[in-house]
């Protein structure tokens, strides 16, 4: 199943030639429906999908072109750009946030448990408010102003 970050990466003429592929497979499972010869039903839905993901990419091309507009000019270009880019400068791979979070609490963890943390005589299990703050901003995906943090970071103070 194609995403469509996956689609936006193919040229035109690949985008069309990926688009009849799809079409005829998804007229071949068709025919093993109706011949009783179909194991994975769910396939079908996911071909129809991807056919319409590459029908819209399609469209935003040809809407994009009739405007007068450069194929990286289009704002999905221009995003998928822009993140690839960023991952790259920050030498990331494909993951989520939850993922990069667990990886680096591990990381310390391990470093912690090896002695090599430099405040480990000070450390109480506990996160410090920083720590929430950015997992607050990491999970939003924006970051909270300084007293709503602080708010956030610290419930026992609250009570």
């Amino acid at each position: 199943m194609a995403t469509a970050f996956d689609i936006a990466q193919y040229d035109t003429e690949e985008l069309e030639r990926q688009l009849g592929d799809t079409r005829r497979e998804l007229f071949n499972l068709r025919f093993q429906l109706a011949t009783g010869q179909l194991d994975n039903f769910s396939r079908i839905n996911h071909v129809r999908k991807d056919i319409a993901r590459m029908m819209t990419e399609l469209r935003n091309r040809e809407i994009a072109e009739a405007e007068g507009m450069a194929f990286d000019d289009l704002p999905a270009h221009q995003a998928a750009a822009r993140r690839r880019t960023e991952d790259q400068a920050l030498g990331r791979s494909e993951t989520t946030a939850s993922e990069r979070r667990a990886a680096a609490r591990a990381e310390a963890e391990a470093e912690h448990d090896h002695g090599t943390d430099a405040d480990a005589d000070e450390d109480d299990g506990a996160p410090d408010e920083d720590e929430v703050a950015d997992e607050i901003a990491d999970d939003d995906g924006m970051a909270l102003p300084v007293d709503e943090a602080d708010d956030a970071g610290d419930p026992e103070e609250k009570s």
